[in-house]
């Protein structure tokens, strides 16, 4: 087993590394880039920085020093860039590292990052980790505790619904489950703030924030019941479409591990259901459902989390990623997709690890072999 964990640790690096030479190269040829953004912001076009706490600071004093001419920058490259001085986007360029070729700017990238040095914001005075640790709270609150819910919910409940297979049980719990997972995920969260944080009915649940303004001053206790007081409502709109797929998953798993010999071998021999349920058939049906725990943990970590920040006005890692994305902060946007692309790749080998633990009998190194 040690020599395949190597092995697929190695081969996070050339995956790694495609997957960052691919996103560079096609950022090349996007539109819009981080200098068109300061363009248009000078020239009235819109100030796509409004979303960022002081935007456009890292520049201010450039912006100051070489707006006082016009004239050039009628040959620029850079669109919207007449009437604007050379001088400021001979400046501009140095400023971001446009001035290097893309070669050359990609292996200083890769270099860095290979010292966990992600550079800075392009328009925050802030580092691309200093700003990933202050919007993680937010992203780990949503996935862990949202994937922890739909495991702890949907397995016992798969399990219920395999054994009572075709009961009035089974059936009406199905049909709630298709019902909200036909559900987009943003629009059960517009009904949870309608319904409960003061929209139009109860205001029972805060709308935004993952902590009151007073909570330094509670105790323990109130600390966490705060805690949990603000995160219900996100969590569960985030949970929600989680629940169908893991619930099925589940029960169509261990359906097929109940009509199996061994089961008929196990119950022939006196075992009560229950030790035929638990010790028997549990282990081999779980890997289905274990090898699903990354999608699952990436997904509702990374994939549903920007609607469900925008709704409950929490600043995550989404609104990160987005807002990074609409003003071309390239440092933030390659950043985290080194980080969250590294934890993507680890995590699928803790699920293989996962699968040993469930089910020693699984080698696979003789599987690659």
């Amino acid at each position: 087993m040690g020599a395949y964990i190597l092995r697929r640790l190695l081969l996070i690096i050339p995956t790694l590394l495609g997957i960052m030479i691919i996103n560079f190269t096609l950022v090349q040829f996007v539109p819009g880039g981080p200098i068109e953004q300061i363009i248009a912001q000078q020239q009235g076009q819109g100030d796509v920085f409004s979303g960022f706490a002081g935007g456009g600071d890292n520049l201010g004093n450039l912006e100051r020093d070489n707006l006082g001419t016009t004239g050039g920058g009628s040959n620029s490259k850079y669109a919207g860039a007449q009437g604007l001085p050379p001088e400021f986007i001979e400046q501009l360029e140095k400023e971001f590292g446009f001035d290097k070729p893309p070669l050359e700017r990609f292996l200083g990238m890769m270099k860095n990052y290979l010292t966990l040095d992600f550079g800075e914001s392009y328009f925050r005075k802030i580092s691309v980790t200093d700003l990933v640790l202050e919007k993680m709270p937010v992203s780990i609150t949503l996935g862990l505790w949202s994937t922890l819910i739909a495991y702890l919910v949907s397995i016992p409940l798969g399990i219920r619904k395999a054994v009572n297979d075709g009961s009035p049980f089974d059936t009406w719990t199905s049909g709630m489950i298709i019902v909200a997972y036909a559900i987009p995920g943003f629009l059960f969260a517009i009904l949870l703030v309608v319904l409960f944080a003061g929209g139009s009915y109860w205001q029972i649940f805060p709308l935004r924030g993952l902590t009151s303004d007073n909570f330094d001053s509670l105790t323990p206790l109130g600390k966490a019941l705060d805690y949990l007081w603000h995160i219900a409502l996100p969590v569960f709109a985030s949970t929600i479409a989680a629940f169908a797929t893991l619930t099925l998953l589940t029960k169509n798993s261990f359906l097929d591990e109940i009509k199996k010999h061994y089961v008929m071998t196990a119950r022939a021999k006196g075992l009560s259901e229950k030790q035929v349920l638990y010790g028997h058939v549990f282990r081999n049906a779980m890997l289905i459902v274990i090898a699903g725990f990354p999608a699952v943990f990436i997904g509702v970590f990374f994939g549903g989390s920007l609607i469900i920040e925008t709704i409950f006005s929490l600043d995550g890692l989404g609104r990160l990623g987005f807002e990074a994305a609409v003003a071309r902060d390239y440092p933030v946007i390659f950043g985290t997709l080194f980080i969250f692309g590294l934890i993507g790749l680890v995590v699928g080998i803790l699920s293989d690890l996962m699968y040993v633990l469930v089910d020693p009998r699984i080698d696979f190194e003789r599987r690659e072999g």
